[in-house]
């Protein structure tokens, strides 16, 4: 009974036999209950007609069940007119049944008829001057098909229980063959073996749902140790060099220091790496929340118009620093569903590498725009851009190009970017601005949906 598949098959086989129990019931109740009550009705309806006959006395009774017989064609019905002491006077039933007493109004009983054995369902009718009326019809022919029900019905149950058994069984087999998949995928993946995945028949059904579900759930998992891996090798490879630097600083400063002055020359030299590399470390942990959804809950409608046009005041300031210009083409609203701050830092991201990439006299776009169900914000620089081989790889943690190793960075504010993006249902494009690099954050525009109250 532990076992999830016992217990669906269990419950199949109990719905199976409930249901074809009822459906008996009622073919019972559809069929003899339905002749039952049909001969109950001709003969009251016959009795009423005899009934009202019988007030003109009784020959014309007598008449009456004559022609009633003679018109019977099926030859089911019966008729017996007796007088006070139950001598027949008219029908055909030779003698008045002993089982029926003054007592008695409906009987079925064995009659013969014309030196025939039958069954009869009758009714007794008490008539004025004492005679007495019986009405009937030969129900054997019903009585026979009512034992073929019953008989039928009889060895109902233990079919219905052996079909039941069965499909409990296959059932219960087919339960164990999906889920057993399922274990064995997820032993595998435990195991290491990232490339198992749950088999999708193609029926589409609720395992086939259920199979996309939770192959897409892995292909996620295995994303996400792929970037845990692509991390540790990151960050052992670009964080031991300054780590390295700020050592051999303060050795030489130990060992060679002339004076106070170079040995705090040395300490704050080696304190700029290590806050250096303290900011990679803040800025992989705001990626991970992000990629987290940590602050999904915080959700809510955002205009970016005033977002962008104090971004481009503030850049504009630190363009024209470096001799650049920002060149702003930005709608006074545009509605978005977000959180302010994770998309203002995406957007500032993006404009740092514009001016840091951009030589001295270019110019830098900031637009926004609605294109239909999205919302876009791009930035644009005349840089020396991103060759198109390597734009795919561009958003990788600490991924940086030939043209940006002699710039200073770590390589994660792309990352930042995609990520924001992403969290917003949103992504990240990567295009050639003919010179320079043309990057474009694309957001689902407010909808009604947005409105309502988000559940993180």
């Amino acid at each position: 009974m532990r076992s999830a598949g016992v217990r669906f098959g269990l419950i199949y086989a109990g719905l199976f036999t409930i249901s074809a129990l009822a459906l008996s019931a009622f073919l019972w109740w559809s069929t003899a209950g339905l002749l039952d009550r049909q001969t109950e009705s001709a003969i009251n309806a016959d009795a009423q007609g005899l009934v009202e006959r019988a007030q003109d006395g009784p020959l014309p009774l007598i008449e009456t069940i004559q022609d009633r017989l003679a018109a019977n064609i099926d030859d089911d019905a019966i008729y017996l007119l007796a007088d006070p002491v139950h001598r027949p006077v008219a029908g055909n039933l030779e003698q008045w049944p002993r089982a029926i007493t003054d007592d008695v109004e409906w009987s079925e009983i064995p009659i013969d008829r014309a030196g025939i054995r039958g069954l009869a369902r009758i009714r007794q009718i008490p008539l004025p001057q004492g005679y007495h009326l019986l009405v009937g019809r030969d129900v054997r022919a019903r009585a026979q098909l009512r034992r073929i029900l019953a008989d039928a019905l009889v060895w109902a149950p233990p079919i219905v229980v052996a079909l039941g058994t069965a499909g409990a069984l296959l059932v219960r087999g087919l339960f164990r063959i999906t889920i057993a998949d399922v274990a064995a995928t997820a032993a595998a993946f435990s195991r290491g073996d990232m490339t198992r995945r749950v088999r999708v028949t193609g029926l589409g059904d609720e395992f086939d749902r259920l199979a996309e579900e939770i192959n897409d759930m892995l292909d996620r998992i295995a994303q996400l140790m792929d970037g845990v891996r692509q991390v540790s090798n990151a960050i052992a490879h670009d964080l031991r060099t300054p780590i390295t630097r700020a050592r051999a600083r303060l050795e030489d400063a130990a060992n060679h220091a002339r004076d106070e002055a170079d040995l705090r020359a040395a300490i704050e030299r080696a304190q700029s790496d290590l806050d250096g590399i303290v900011a990679v470390f803040q800025a992989l942990l705001r990626i991970a929340e992000i990629e987290a959804g940590a602050r999904r809950s915080a959700f809510a409608r955002v205009d970016l118009g005033p977002l962008l046009f104090d971004l481009a005041e503030l850049y504009t300031a630190a363009a024209e620093e470096r001799e650049q210009a920002l060149d702003a083409d930005i709608p006074p609203i545009l509605p978005a569903f977000g959180d302010r701050d994770m998309l203002q830092q995406a957007v500032a991201n993006l404009l740092d590498n514009a001016l840091k990439f951009s030589p001295p006299g270019s110019t830098i776009r900031l637009a926004g725009r609605s294109a239909g169900r999205m919302v876009e914000i791009v930035v644009a620089d005349q840089g020396p851009g991103i060759p198109a081989q390597d734009r795919s790889r561009a958003t990788e943690r600490f991924y940086r190009g030939e043209t940006a190793r002699s710039t200073p960075g770590s390589g994660l504010g792309l990352s930042l970017v995609q990520a924001v993006a992403t969290l917003h249902g949103g992504g990240l494009r990567l295009e050639d601005n003919k010179p320079g690099l043309r990057a474009v954050i694309t957001l689902p525009a407010l909808t009604v949906a947005h409105t309502r109250p988000v559940r993180s």
